[in-house]
């Protein structure tokens, strides 16, 4: 099994649920529902939580320390889709970057169930479970919202179409790709943007909402290869502000 192409997936899932941890956490507070604050902060702790885990399975294949990782690169060294970095802005295009991205992460978890490399399938075997309930969030409240009332309906559809082109570079497939897929690692970018497209169809469906022609947008890629946008840098600096300081410090 080739080690950089098995860690060049394990970088981008890690980083795209460390960056997204920590967008959803700036939530904790400020959500529109107490409900929604709470749900939020949960998500954002069992993103935070998972990377943390990728990171530890990067260290046995002879990384640095998951810490060390997180905290101390600059933003051409990590390989997230740029949809996870965005601000927040409204809670409406929180709501859709969850929904389009936790449903796209849950089914790679359920692929890698039958992954080759057998600490990933174990490790895919449990986080599936904890995914449960962010996609059942998502799609609840998307139908809800999506079929509510003129300006909620509205919103939920600028932010779609806002959204769509960065969750197309979810799919953004890596030079190792062939090499993924023929050793088992996993079954591939294309085929998970197939089955994620049908679950996302298979929500919108059900509400208002429409999905704009996906041959006609143009996907935001390069994040997997270091190319980002203005806001992942200033988003680093402050998740590293504290271990920075003092690196060594135990807390």
């Amino acid at each position: 099994m080739n080690q950089d192409a098995l860690k060049d997936l394990l970088y981008k899932m890690a980083d795209d649920l460390l960056i997204l941890g920590h967008r959803n956490s700036e939530w904790t507070g400020f959500g529109p529902l107490l409900e929604e604050d709470i749900a939020f902060s949960s998500m954002a702790q069992d993103k935070v939580g998972q990377s943390y885990a990728l990171y530890q399975l990067l260290h046995s294949l002879g990384e640095r320390q998951p810490d060390t990782v997180a905290f101390t690169r600059n933003a051409n060294q990590f390989h997230n889709c740029q949809l996870v970095e965005l601000p927040n802005m409204e809670y409406d295009f929180s709501l859709i970057r969850h929904f389009l991205f936790d449903t796209a992460d849950a089914l790679r978890w359920e692929m890698l169930t039958q992954s080759s490399y057998e600490l990933l399938a174990q490790l895919a075997k449990k986080i599936k479970g904890e995914l449960r309930y962010h996609t059942l969030h998502a799609n609840t409240w998307v139908k809800q919202l999506g079929s509510a009332t003129e300006e909620s309906i509205a919103r939920l559809q600028t932010s779609l179409e806002i959204a769509l082109p960065y969750s197309l570079g979810i799919f953004e497939e890596s030079v190792f790709e062939r090499e993924i897929i023929t050793t088992g690692i996993f079954g591939g970018e294309n085929e998970l943007k197939k089955r994620w497209l049908s679950k996302i169809e298979e929500v919108i469906a059900q509400t208002q909402l429409h999905i704009p022609e996906l041959k006609l947008i143009t996907p935001v890629i390069g994040g997997r290869i270091g190319q980002h946008s203005e806001h992942l840098q200033p988003l680093l600096d402050e998740m590293s502000e504290v271990f920075r300081i003092d690196p060594s410090a135990e807390w």
